[in-house]
């Protein structure tokens, strides 16, 4: 058992008292290491110009005394806060709430706290107040999850003075943008239905405004265009299982719809009821694909065919480019300097697709 200096039980995990019977301070570690305090601050902040063996001396002081460096003693040694902030829009969608998740692993894995504020408005004044509130509260960078075209103009008139990085949304300047590859997505789900032999695809799209969506549209658009294809009227949802299910019994009444596309697997989903619920087979009589492959995509009845999106990617790279660019530079062996990180996305077939109808 470990013992105190006064000679009573330390207690398991908790740093033990120096002999004035107070918890070690850096001051404490330095006297017995033989450096100056200066010298304790360059390890804890993991300074190269500290000799191996000073290094070792001053590590071994510090388990001596049982000595663990507070947040703040840290902050101040080094100029920062060791705290990201982050904002982020429709929190509880699958998407975002999943990139956030990796954006808090990465950072607690990188010694980081993160701050996070959600936004149920994207207008200007709630976005430059959200930034204010973060910078005042000391962040050494901000991600932006922007997943709207004004979204991102409000965050180009803030002005931010500390890094910065955005997802989904390029703010005209050279601030770095991580964003998934809508467009591509889009294609290969029209291309796999018309692969199948549908004639043409339906799409229920999400709602204007939306960078994703637009993109997605306008992918999709752009494929039937150079396939020859009929182009018809998107149907425009808000990424609800509800409103793909009041779209689905609208194509569902259509016998001529064969192929749907949707820009997420809720509305897929609420459009697989609607077909299922009018009679109309999936896929014997429609095909429907999904977009961003949700854990619950491959148990559905029948199982979602979509194009997945790695949100835990996305994350990762965009604290990796923010710390980076706190850091002053590029990571090295990596391209995260780049203004704008695609990340690609996959088709994952399952059954909900199959050859167009005779």
């Amino acid at each position: 058992m470990t013992r105190s200096a006064g000679g009573g039980a330390a207690p398991k995990g908790r740093s033990r008292r120096n002999f004035a019977g107070t918890r070690p301070v850096m001051d404490d570690v330095a006297r017995l290491a033989g450096v100056s305090k200066q010298t304790v601050s360059r390890v804890l902040n993991d300074n190269p110009a500290v000799r191996a063996e000073t290094r070792e001396s001053v590590l071994e002081a510090m388990r001596s005394l049982g000595y663990r460096p507070s947040r703040s003693a840290r902050s101040l040694a080094s100029g920062r806060t060791r705290m990201l902030g982050v904002i982020s829009f429709d929190a509880a969608r699958y998407g975002p709430a999943s990139t956030l998740t990796a954006i808090n692993t990465a950072a607690q894995d990188a010694g980081y706290l993160v701050s996070s504020i959600a936004l149920d408005t994207a207008d200007r004044d709630t976005v430059v107040q959200a930034v204010d509130r973060l910078s005042a509260e000391g962040a050494d960078g901000v991600i932006a999850i922007a997943p709207q075209w004004r979204v991102g103009r409000a965050l180009a008139e803030a002005h931010l003075d500390i890094p910065l990085v955005v997802m989904d949304n390029a703010l005209g300047d050279d601030t770095p943008m991580v964003t998934a590859d809508s467009r591509g997505g889009a294609l290969l789900a029209t291309g796999h239905l018309l692969g199948l032999g549908h004639r043409t695809v339906r799409h229920i799209a999400g709602p204007a405004g939306w960078t994703s969506a637009e993109r997605r549209a306008a992918s999709w658009r752009e494929t039937l265009e150079k396939a020859g294809a009929e182009v018809p009227e998107p149907l425009v949802g808000d990424w609800s299982a509800d409103s793909g299910y009041e779209l689905g019994r609208r194509l569902a009444r259509d016998p001529d719809v064969t192929a749907v596309f949707a820009s997420n697997d809720q509305m897929a989903l609420g459009a697989l009821r609607a077909f299922h619920e009018a009679g109309r087979r999936v896929p014997d009589d429609v095909s429907v694909v999904g977009y961003d492959d949700i854990p619950e995509a491959a148990h559905l009845l029948p199982p979602l065919t979509t194009i997945r999106t790695d949100f835990q990617e996305i994350g990762t790279r965009s604290l990796r480019l923010l710390l980076a660019r706190i850091d002053g530079g590029q990571a090295p062996g990596t391209d995260f300097g780049a203004v704008v990180s695609v990340i690609p996305a996959h088709l994952i077939v399952r059954r909900s697709t199959g050859p167009a109808p005779a």
